[in-house]
């Protein structure tokens, strides 16, 4: 098939569309192994067709830019990427290709690539004093303050250069990413997702404090400069770097091809014993001199290659198919097979996602399906190689941990629960009914909330209010003052009112603005109850899918005995909305710009107080549009429309005539 400049033109914008998602957004769009195969397929096209290649394309620079939200660093020595290769025989072409430009003795060493991110980290007499990403190779992001945070990375070290600069990768270890991801799952925020991402998405955070929590980890492998001492072979630079306090990479001395296959081998085979996540496996000349000389493209050295993985993939049969229902309520499809060697792990589990990619697959128990683990922690099916029954295999209707019927998300494929007291949502659910938009019960977060149910003291929201500060001092985390206190604010929470508790419930599609026109609509929550889907559609904002979301909800048998027990509990049913007079009733305000005389919070529930209502959007249906300093495009959009524009002094003038 004849190959044009068009072709040649789209796969350079593709690959350039990737790197920003990968580079710059920290959200890959595509495997690694699949954005490898589409470059090195670039490289070919630009081989064969020399004036063709362009200035942007991603082979004639390092992939990502320099974000604007950090000081830049230029690096003294740059940065540069790895020619990658993706089978022995390619290793063995590099190391014949180095024996032949390398006249004198030599040999290599070979270590694992850590799928992080890259940095170099500068010390000035032993003491840390800078770091940046590799940003584009030449130019980077200062990130100082947020490597201060790795516990992993020295701050100061023994018997260093006056001056040096190492580099390294900054990883997210998968006990951490487990971690994490289980913590963001309770808290009902959205799961990272996969280490590599999450490690960058956190480096590159504004605000130090975040990045600490995320707990991040650094490996070193290369010296980038160290004045008044001079290293031989890039081995010894590793072993002194070792012997200054770092975390150095595993690294292995290789004299022939066979040596690097075997190690590359050995590394690919012992993948499940590193903590961090590895994409393959490096080659490197060792000699410093011998590669000073060999020097670099305009992009790779020319010294070492990069062999990647590929994603491997095997038959197995599918023994069963077992339904596991997440802290979020969602039902997730898990196939258990045969026994299979993947990527150095034993096999028996691989996900099916959802209810539409087992239809896609149309993949039963008996069935033979092939597997795939490329780097990734949880393996996944792939396609259905043999089929042992027609139909495919049907998430079941009612949840298989509580018995509550299932429902699909409307705008989505996730199954979920839609039990009130879901053993497999309790904590999610214990802790979003003390959040502060909810019941805003100070002290009740995620660890608390594990440490009580550790102990056994709670296993839905409403028991909150039976605990005793006796039985809580016992938990984890936990005192005689600590427990007094937080028994103290849960009875406090038992008059929040009606919106509030409504928003606590976690219905679907009742958030906090949802849960307080409920509230000013109904007087109490028996009244809400008695309403039928048709009575709740004609209040604003309740369309009929929220509607339904509603009396399914109050309908449950496990919704029933919750609202029973806060009965019971003395919590109150009734609203607590004061609504001071209706001046702004039927009107809509949309806020922007920066407030001086009021947080957005507070302007916002003055707006409601006097009976309006706020969007995050100028339409013609809004009234007004407070401006504060600094406004965005929402001043622009109401002043096309012709809306009025209020200042804070007018807004005050309205509340206060």
């Amino acid at each position: 098939m004849e190959e044009t400049k068009e072709q040649y033109d789209q796969l350079v914008e593709k690959l350039l569309a990737l790197s920003v998602a990968y580079y710059d957004n920290d959200a890959p769009l595509v495997s690694d192994f699949e954005y490898d195969r589409m470059n090195n397929e670039l490289k070919r096209l630009e081989a064969a067709h020399p004036d063709w290649v362009r200035p942007d394309s991603p082979t004639q620079h390092v992939g990502g830019h320099v974000s604007e939200a950090f000081a830049p660093v230029e690096h003294e020595v740059p940065l540069e990427s790895l020619a990658d290769v993706f089978s022995f025989e390619e290793v063995a072409g590099f190391v014949h290709r180095m024996d032949g430009a390398v006249s004198e003795a030599h040999d290599y060493v070979t270590e694992p690539k850590i799928d992080g991110l890259s940095v170099a980290v500068e010390y000035r007499d032993g003491i840390f004093y800078r770091g940046a990403t590799r940003g584009n190779g030449q130019v980077g992001e200062d990130v100082t303050e947020n490597l201060r945070t790795i516990r992993s990375l020295p701050k100061t070290l023994q018997n260093a250069p006056q001056r040096l600069i190492v580099r390294g990768e900054v990883y997210m270890s998968h006990d951490t990413f487990r971690d994490i991801n289980a913590r963001r799952e309770i808290e009902g925020q959205p799961l990272l997702a996969n280490p590599r991402n999450a490690a960058a998405g956190s480096l590159r955070q504004q605000d130090a404090k975040i990045c600490a929590q995320r707990r991040l980890d650094i490996i070193l492998f290369n010296i980038q400069l160290a004045e008044g001492v001079t290293y031989q072979s890039h081995y010894e630079t590793l072993e002194a770097m070792s012997a200054m306090g770092f975390p150095v990479v595993p690294h292995t001395l290789c004299q022939t091809p066979e040596d690097c296959t075997r190690t590359i081998e050995a590394i690919g085979e012992g993948r499940e014993t590193y903590p961090y996540d590895i994409d393959g496996a490096v080659v490197k000349l060792n000699d410093l001199a011998q590669r000073e000389a060999l020097g670099s493209t305009a992009k790779y050295p020319r010294w070492a290659v990069a062999y990647k993985y590929p994603p491997e993939k095997k038959p197995s049969r599918v023994v069963d198919i077992i339904v596991q229902v997440g802290r979020t309520g969602v039902l997730t499809p898990k196939a258990v097979i045969e026994p299979i060697r993947l990527a150095g792990t034993t096999v028996t589990n691989a996900t099916l996602h959802n209810q539409d990619f087992i239809e896609n697959l149309g993949v039963n128990v008996g069935d033979t399906v092939l597997v795939q683990k490329a780097g990734e922690i949880i393996p996944e099916v792939l396609e259905v190689t043999e089929k042992r029954s027609e139909a495919a295999f049907r998430l079941p209707e009612l949840c298989p941990v509580c018995g509550a019927p299932v429902a699909r998300d409307p705008d989505g494929a996730a199954m979920r629960c839609t039990g009130a007291e879901c053993p497999a949502q309790r904590l999610r659910n214990i802790v979003h009914f003390a959040s502060k938009e909810a019941m805003d019960i100070d002290g009740l977060g995620p660890a608390v909330a594990e440490a009580l149910d550790k102990q056994g003291l709670l296993h839905t929201p409403a028991e909150l209010y039976y605990l005793d500060a006796q039985s809580v001092a016992t938990a984890d985390r936990m005192g005689t003052k600590s427990a007094e206190n937080l028994i103290a604010n849960i009875q406090a929470s038992k008059t929040q009112g009606l919106a509030r508790l409504l928003c606590a419930f976690g219905i679907r599609q009742v958030g906090a603005k949802a849960a307080k026109v409920l509230a000013r609509h109904f007087a109490t929550l028996d009244d809400l109850m008695a309403a039928t889907a048709e009575e709740l559609t004609v209040i604003d904002d309740v369309g009929p899918v929220t509607a339904g979301y509603l009396t399914e909800w109050f309908a449950s048998p496990q919704s029933q005995h919750q609202i029973e027990l806060l009965r019971q509990a003395g919590v109150s049913f009734d609203s607590a909305e004061e609504i001071a007079d209706t001046r702004f009733a039927g009107k809509t305000f949309v806020l922007t710009g920066t407030l001086e005389r009021f947080t957005r919070s507070e302007a916002e529930a003055v707006i409601e107080r006097y009976g309006g209502k706020t969007s995050g959007s100028v339409s013609k249906k809004t009234a007004y549009v407070l401006a504060g300093e600094n406004p965005g495009s929402k001043l622009t959009k109401a002043q096309e429309l012709g809306i009025e524009i209020l200042t804070e002094e007018q807004f005050q003038a309205l509340i206060n005539p």
